[in-house]
């Protein structure tokens, strides 16, 4: 499954943030089974960007892949250096937060900037924050509750996409607001996309 995907033909994986959190990480962290299931886990301390080729999900010039959260994102011969924070939004709630890193190879006071890039997302606490619905995040927590997971797991698991940005010409696909409807009519047609949707 590594480094390939599973998708029927005519189908490119090119989600945008807030499908990457609501249809495969929330779902990786409440333990429900990812539709389709083609985003592997890897250790991101073992890699560096260049080597996920053939190990993470590859569409385009972007590698994605599961993880668990850390502080240090630490490689072989560099390190991820966080530079900025971002929230993603889903029908007004606080779904995620897209954390946005560059790779510098070398230790790190003498590190070398490179145009690796990866964002890296978090779910928001373990439930949605919604400004005018209490009644969602109360239900959004009961369910975690009945399940037996726990807040501090669900943090744990992160989401990541890595690219080269001299090579981000995929990148503003989102930013533009282009909607995926086949990815769309995909999701929306499972059986259990119920358990992961949230209240508008």
């Amino acid at each position: 499954m590594a480094g390939a995907s599973n998708l029927p033909p005519g189908f490119h994986f090119f989600p945008s943030d807030e499908e990457l959190i609501i249809h495969f990480l929330r779902r990786k962290a409440s333990l429900l089974p990812c539709q389709p299931d083609i985003v592997p886990t890897l250790l991101l301390n073992l890699y560096d960007p260049w080597e996920l080729n053939g190990k993470a999900l590859q569409s385009g010039n972007q590698w994605y892949f599961f993880s668990h959260a850390t502080q240090t994102r630490t490689s072989p011969n560099g390190h991820w250096k966080p530079i900025a924070d971002e929230t993603v939004i889903s029908g007004g709630c606080n779904v995620g937060l897209k954390k946005t890193l560059i790779f510098f190879i070398g230790e790190p006071f003498e590190a070398i900037k490179t145009n690796w890039v990866m964002h890296e997302y978090h779910l928001m606490d373990g439930s949605t924050n919604c400004s005018s619905s209490s009644t969602s995040s109360s239900s959004s927590k009961r369910s975690h509750k009945k399940k037996g997971h726990s807040d501090t797991e669900s943090k744990n698991w992160v989401i990541c996409r890595v690219f080269e940005s001299s090579y981000d010409s995929q990148v503003s696909f989102h930013e533009e607001g282009t909607e995926l409807s086949c990815l769309d009519e995909v999701f929306l047609s499972l059986d259990d996309y119920d358990e992961v949707s949230f209240a508008k």
